[in-house]
């Protein structure tokens, strides 16, 4: 949501993941995009919170555009890098 994300695990205390979006011009899609990216990183291999924190990014980029969008993986890399050199 506008608000980020949340991760629930069983056992484990709740972690939210606030939005990494820098701008919001339309939502369609971001649903499927967390989903598609989080099973395509828990396949590659990521834990399920890493897998989280990489479809919050990929959610960022698709809500920036006007429509449905896709999210390629050069384009995410290059967006969580810069993120992490900002912080």
């Amino acid at each position: 949501g506008e608000k980020g994300m949340s991760l629930f695990e069983t056992g484990r205390k709740v972690t939210h993941l606030p939005t990494v979006a820098k701008e919001v011009y339309d939502v369609t899609g971001a649903g499927d995009t967390v989903i598609a990216t989080l099973v395509a990183a828990k396949s590659a291999g990521a834990t399920l919170l890493e897998a989280a924190k990489i479809a919050n990014y990929a959610a960022g980029i698709v809500v920036g555009e006007v429509g449905t969008a896709q999210v390629m993986k050069e384009e995410l890399y290059s967006h969580i890098i810069s993120s992490l050199e900002s912080d």
